[in-house]
């Protein structure tokens, strides 16, 4: 009896810690992304992910990184804080079609603060190239440096100010996101 309550107590004991044991990536729709990234020296954590889909096919899984958990678009959006987005591509698309959607997004969801931010948004659309399946870019914002575009691991501009990063942000946290549930997911909705 009290071998089979020990055996009991230790199993118990064992799968309590692995419940506690902190997951160290997440995965969606065969796209995994870690827990948490570090950004200006701050330890930002995944606060969801979404997946975008167009005409029923899966284009990305995107995760979104910040330093406290939100669903609050707004205050994210407003936020001088560090933030990042990641895009794991779930299908190569090439660059003319995402700077097309690109321009419709910004102009659906930051209108007059997009056409404030000419200069930036020529940088950004310069960094655009095609993407193959399992390419990732990476959006990260911090505050005094900018926004880092990297690609594949790659640092390939920095766009400046609070400003074009909030306008960037709201392709995906504006009223008019890719998909609802895509921001739903990445607000961990």
């Amino acid at each position: 009896m009290h071998f089979s309550r020990r055996i009991f107590a230790l199993t118990f004991a064992f799968s309590l810690a692995l419940a506690a044991a902190p997951a160290t990536a997440k995965e969606l729709a065969g796209a995994t992304m870690p827990d948490t990234v570090t950004v200006a020296g701050k330890t930002l954590k995944l606060n969801g992910m979404g997946l975008r889909k167009k005409m029923g096919f899966k284009v990305y899984a995107g995760g979104l990184y910040l330093e406290a958990q939100s669903s609050d678009a707004k205050a994210i959006l407003a936020a001088d804080a560090p933030k990042a987005l990641k895009m794991h591509f779930l299908r190569s698309v090439d660059r003319e079609k995402l700077v097309e959607v690109y321009k419709e997004g910004f102009e659906a969801n930051a209108g007059p603060k997009a056409a404030a931010q000419k200069a930036g948004l020529e940088k950004f659309y310069a960094t655009v190239t095609d993407v193959k399946e399992g390419s990732v870019t990476t959006y990260t914002y911090a505050p005094g440096t900018g926004t880092v575009v990297n690609r594949d691991g790659k640092d390939v501009a920095t766009i400046e100010g609070k400003e074009f990063a909030e306008v960037l942000f709201s392709l995906w946290l504006g009223p008019k996101p890719p998909s609802e549930d895509l921001q739903k997911g990445l607000l961990g909705r």
